[in-house]
């Protein structure tokens, strides 16, 4: 910072007429304004001076723009890094991201909207990402959250405090039940954008005309039943956090506007000619495997990519054994509290057989476990039978795999309709017949698992 209390900015661009309009606006917005259109020159003033943001091309003659990045680092790990490039560079602007940039900026650009806007949001950050890493702690359980202390869970963890303060897209991969949500509110609560908005849709629990309208709006008259305008979730998001849950599951279609709102930042509401932009920041997740599915022609390579910024994978809970006793203590605890049943323990052996307990729902079997056996168990102390009785009932609805084929044969489609039907009830027994939760035990789409419901005739009642 400047004597006088001013922001120092540095630009640094090969084309003289895109420094001096840069210098023109921010220095009217109260900046201290240095520019130079060669990157080395740019490099050894750094070296000389202290300048609290770099706004810098990644095209430029001289010296490369990744490489630049790169020494600004090392010379001031904490300065604030903003790219500007071209649609024909942004696999270069994701990788400058990954590298430490705080964000980019497509040319051409608003300077009132684009520049000052992220200038602004750099600097709360850089101003608040201290703080956040001493209320880490006190942010989580707010958010009725608990990370845990296994080397894993470490990585994760140092990956949200680096991540939360930047704008870069984020794209949240693991099992059903980790916790992909809470990871995305942490991020988003660690934010400059903390007190906006934070709006999460998840995509496989809507048909793709019904998703669109969710996402962008509809203008009146678009479809049948639009009888007025609808403002998109999208929208509703601007300046705040979107949040795609199950990003996997949006069709093609759906998958060409989303990739225009990411490198636009802009959209049309269904059936309007009218264009909107907006300001938001991307956290995305999926229980599937991305790469995979671009393999097989389900998923847009180009969009994964510019999903794919700042990979954060969340460990099943089989191999992070060592947060379980801790995550089975908070969730004792809250349930206790919650149920107005305080006093319960449990017995040392619990422990033991929590960790060899595969907990293929993660997380989010061990919270029901927890919270039945709460509920359910007699005395103070909460027992083996207590817990894991709770967490893998006998199943009403058996499943009969493992059928001999016998002499007289075997009709294959009927068994292997018989062995649909009782997981899928199975499923909804243990969920107490929430949709969304069967079909996240059996890794399907709730869309795929209303199909299987209306195919064999189940619904809640007769599940």
């Amino acid at each position: 910072m400047a004597e006088g209390g001013k922001f120092r900015i540095l630009i640094v661009d090969d084309e003289q007429s895109i420094c001096d309009v840069l210098q023109i606006s921010l220095r009217k917005e109260g900046y201290d304004v240095a520019t130079d259109t060669s990157a080395r020159r740019a490099l050894d003033r750094f070296r000389r001076e202290h300048f609290d943001v770099v706004l810098q091309d990644l095209k430029m003659p001289e010296m490369d723009g990744i490489d630049l990045l790169r020494e600004l680092k090392k010379i001031h790990e904490d300065c604030v890094v903003i790219i500007m490039t071209a649609y024909s560079t942004w696999d270069r602007a994701v990788e400058a991201m990954r590298l430490g940039a705080y964000d980019y900026i497509k040319k051409p650009f608003d300077t009132q909207v684009d520049i000052k806007g992220t200038i602004s949001r750099a600097l709360q950050a850089r101003r608040t990402s201290a703080d956040f890493a001493r209320g880490f702690d006190e942010m989580l359980s707010r958010i009725g959250m608990v990370i845990g202390y296994s080397k894993p869970m470490r990585q994760v963890r140092d990956l949200i405090l680096r991540a939360a303060p930047t704008d870069s897209t984020v794209l949240i991969q693991g099992e059903s039940g980790v916790g992909k949500e809470l990871i995305a509110r942490a991020l988003h609560y660690g934010s400059p954008r903390k007190d906006k908005p934070f709006i999460a849709v998840n995509c496989g629990a809507l048909t793709e005309t019904l998703l669109e309208s969710e996402l962008f709006g509809h203008a009146r008259g678009s479809f049948t039943g639009a009888v007025g305008d609808k403002v998109g979730l999208v929208e509703v998001a601007h300046t705040g956090t979107l949040f795609l849950d199950e990003v996997s599951e949006m069709s093609p279609q759906l998958q060409v506007k989303v990739l225009r709102l990411l490198e636009e930042k802009e959209f049309k509401p269904v059936g309007s000619v009218h264009t909107k932009r907006v300001d938001v920041r991307f956290i995305t997740a999926t229980n599937k495997d991305l790469e995979r599915a671009i393999q097989e022609n389900e998923f847009r390579k180009d969009l994964y990519y510019r999903l794919n910024v700042i990979p954060i994978h969340i460990p099943p809970l089989r191999d992070r054994r060592d947060d379980i006793p801790l995550l089975a203590e908070y969730f004792l605890a809250k349930y206790s509290r919650d149920m107005k049943r305080q006093g319960k323990s449990f017995v040392p052996e619990v422990k033991e057989a929590m960790l060899k307990h595969p907990w293929p729902g993660n997380i989010r079997e061990l919270e029901n476990a927890v919270q039945r056996a709460v509920a359910l168990s007699d005395g103070a102390q909460i027992t083996v039978r207590d817990l894991l009785e709770t967490a893998a009932p006998q199943a009403e609805h058996p499943v009969p795999v493992g059928v001999p084929i016998g002499e007289a044969g075997l009709d294959l489609d009927q068994t292997m309709a018989e062995i649909e039907v009782g997981y899928l009830k199975r499923a909804l027994d243990m969920t107490e017949g929430s949709y969304t939760k069967a079909a996240q035990l059996l890794k399907m789409s709730l869309r795929s698992f209303r199909y299987k419901l209306q195919k064999y005739g189940i619904d809640k009642d007769t599940g």
